[in-house]
């Protein structure tokens, strides 16, 4: 094991802009993940998120400074594999079946407003043949979070054991669950400590944050969904591109088959904003329908992961059959059963899958007052 290096050294040194070393890092995220503070850190600070309660105080000042001085002098290349790869190391990696080996996909979108397609795609995926392990997040910044947006229906749990994924796994083909204690939790640590430190846009702690959870899960295939604009945490094309660079360079020298798609974020995806109201939205595109906008983007990020799994030609391919997969049935059948195997009644999960509209906004509950804000134009 390598010997611990002290906090305030590693933070002096990349805030002087000098690159640290792959021990250094290791060290580092151990502290992250152990809650131990180095000597002569000083500071007191609110609770660090994720972090046992008592373990806070002179702690999370440490760790906000590295985040800073990460965020203002950057991280090059084989830094941030490094990063990635201890974060992924702070915890157990995720063990599955050989027979599935080359169809465990995931996808994972940088963050928009009305950004429902995580509900849509893991089942859509899961009916076309492919193991769908998602690990999502919660909203963070401005941007909506899918678990939140699952919690709208009553009885969904986020929270999943590995066994338990692997059980929904075989039985379903996909789960959607939260980031447990057990995988990656450095990584746990510090999603939260980046959004109260003005971190949340650094390019290699959104790649290490993001790439830490894939690599744990053991992916064979991942897709990014890179959005750019004004309402995305990249207001530029060009600042969106390198991100995804970063993200597919990365992944690939995790062992990962990995692509990013460049979307825009300059609206909201779809029409729906809200929780329950996104989820509302994602059943009318399980179920073969919704806004256009919403189901190119399912569609088109589907493609790429059966191509990049071998189960399409080619991603027009695989475009293809995922939009049938919609428009079949299977699908919305497939979510159905997701529902149901993540503690969702029966009756409720069928109900949102084949109910009228009424019926399902009565399922997920309605707000005691509702005010029509009509557009002055299209």
């Amino acid at each position: 094991m390598d010997a611990p290096s002290p906090l305030p050294a590693l933070i002096r040194k990349k805030r002087d802009g000098e690159r640290l070393e792959d021990a250094e890092i290791r060290s580092f995220v151990r502290g992250v993940t152990e809650g131990t503070a180095q000597q002569g850190q000083i500071g007191a600070g609110g609770r660090d998120a994720g972090t046992p309660r008592g373990r806070e105080g002179r702690h999370g000042r440490g760790r906000g400074a590295m985040l800073m001085a990460i965020r203002l002098r950057g991280m090059d290349a084989a830094e941030t594999l490094a990063l990635s790869r201890a974060m992924a190391g702070s915890g157990r990696t995720l063990a599955w079946p050989p027979a599935w080996h080359g169809l465990l996909v995931d996808k994972h979108s940088t963050g928009g407003v009305g950004d429902k397609v995580s509900l849509a795609l893991a089942p859509a995926l899961a009916a076309c043949g492919c193991k769908v392990p998602m690990i999502s997040g919660r909203g963070l910044g401005h941007t909506g979070g899918t678990l939140d947006k699952l919690e709208a229906i009553p009885g969904f749990r986020v929270s999943q054991s590995p066994e338990e994924m692997q059980r929904i796994l075989a039985r379903v083909g996909c789960c959607i669950v939260g980031q447990s204690a057990e995988l990656a939790p450095a990584d746990r640590v510090l999603y939260g400590l980046r959004d109260v430190t003005a971190t949340v846009d650094s390019l290699p702690l959104i790649t290490a944050s993001i790439l830490s959870k894939k690599a744990a899960e053991r992916l064979s295939a991942l897709v990014l969904d890179v959005k750019f604009g004004e309402a995305a945490l990249y207001p530029t094309q060009e600042s969106a591109r390198e991100l995804a660079w970063s993200l597919v360079e990365v992944g690939t020298r995790l062992g990962i088959r990995t692509a990013a798609l460049l979307s825009r974020m300059e609206q909201p995806l779809g029409r729906a904003v809200g929780n329950a109201l996104e989820v509302l939205e994602a059943l009318q595109c399980l179920g073969g329908g919704g806004p256009p906008d919403l189901r190119h983007l399912v569609t088109a990020l589907g493609g790429v992961l059966l191509w990049q799994c071998g189960m399409a030609a080619g991603a027009e391919q695989g475009r293809e059959r995922l939009a049938r997969a919609l428009d079949d049935g299977s699908a919305l059948g497939t979510f159905e059963a997701m529902l149901g195997a993540q503690g969702v009644p029966p009756d409720t999960a069928r109900g949102l899958c084949a109910g009228t509209p009424a019926q399902r906004r009565q399922l997920l509950g309605e707000a005691k007052v509702c005010e029509e804000l009509p557009a002055p134009q299209e």
